[in-house]
């Protein structure tokens, strides 16, 4: 729990941004939180909590304190003839979190695999993938007040859950540290196959009985085939959120654009893929020096080594008026700039 001073943030963040944070300390549990929120040195300053540091995009120094997460913990238990509980720390990586439900031959999150960050960051943009949300399998979460440092229950009506959306993006944004989340899971699964290409990758991989880890080891190969590793490309996955139009807008497109790909939503209206806006604008693949768009995935934003965080956050910003311009469609980021 030492408060550390001038901490370079590079390591933190996936997109591999070198800037500092002015004070720096980690936490194990919500005691040393609440400790931590006490110090005099850091009252009155903007508090940023990082898990796994893969939706964020720094573009400048924090001159605040950064609080790295390490909660770890997953425990499971029965609540009826149908469901377990499972609560898991915020510190875990997540994708740990779906290895663990499989091993425990529980449905519900198979379609959620392979998604950077760690449980504590899953709840505040509601992560989904493969026509899955997380609020689909939500029960409740824990979290910490920042100026009282009293421990708070949210269920999933006061979350506020939308499309990437929670509570904790808008009315309660930088009041809250999540430290654990509930999920009800199904012993019988029902699976979704239907959305993406889950249903041919399981074909191609010859899987004669669905099952939750079959439909994970799918979504798995579709994402490593599509998403650069951080690792070795700096990036923060998906950088705009699917846009969601009016039929009447979506007919309009199609008019003009007749292999245009589209999903429909549970509110009525028509999801369209960003990356495919972005690679019909011509910004797949393109490369400004230390930064650019990713070769295979245009939804992809990337650091090549030494990019600054403006110059991504720039491309981001022409990104969005060229397909404003070209769609009439107005993108919005999905990663988090600070």
């Amino acid at each position: 729990m030492e408060l550390q001073r001038d901490i370079s943030l590079r390591a933190y963040n996936t997109f591999g941004m070198d800037v500092k944070a002015r004070f720096f300390a980690t936490f194990s549990n919500v005691g040393e939180l609440q400790d931590l929120l006490r110090l005099p040195e850091l009252q009155n300053l903007p508090h940023l909590i990082l898990g796994g540091g893969s939706n964020i995009l720094f573009t400048q120094d924090f001159e605040g304190v950064v609080l790295k997460n390490n909660i770890l913990g997953i425990e499971t238990t029965e609540l009826d003839a149908d469901y377990y509980l499972v609560k898991a720390s915020s510190g875990v990586a997540w994708h740990d979190l779906v290895v663990y439900t499989l091993e425990q031959e529980l449905g519900g999150l198979e379609n959620l695999s392979l998604i950077p960050g760690t449980v504590g960051a899953a709840p505040l943009q509601n992560i989904g993938a493969y026509g899955v949300e997380l609020k689909d399998v939500f029960e409740s979460l824990e979290a910490v007040h920042l100026a009282s440092g009293e421990l708070q229950t949210f269920n999933a009506e006061q979350c506020k859950f939308g499309y990437r959306e929670s509570i904790f993006k808008h009315e309660l944004k930088g009041q809250y540290i999540v430290v654990s989340v509930t999920l009800r899971l199904r012993k019988k699964p029902v699976f979704n196959t239907s959305y993406g290409a889950i249903t041919q990758t399981l074909v191609s991989m010859q899987v004669v009985e669905i099952n939750a880890r079959a439909i994970s080891e799918a979504v798995c190969q579709i994402r490593r085939s599509k998403l650069p590793d951080p690792t070795q490309i700096g990036n923060a996955g998906s950088f705009f959120k699917n846009p969601e139009i009016s039929i009447t807008q979506f007919q309009a497109l199609q008019q003009d654009y007749p292999t245009i790909p589209s999903y429909p939503t549970a509110t009525g209206q028509v999801k369209v893929p960003a990356g495919w806006l972005i690679e019909q604008a011509g910004w797949k693949g393109r490369r400004f020096e230390a930064y650019g768009v990713h070769k295979d995935q245009a939804l992809v934003l990337v650091n090549y080594g030494g990019a600054q965080g403006n110059q991504v956050k720039d491309l981001a910003h022409q990104i969005i008026a060229s397909v404003q311009e070209k769609f009439g469609i107005q993108l919005q980021p999905e990663v988090n700039i600070i």
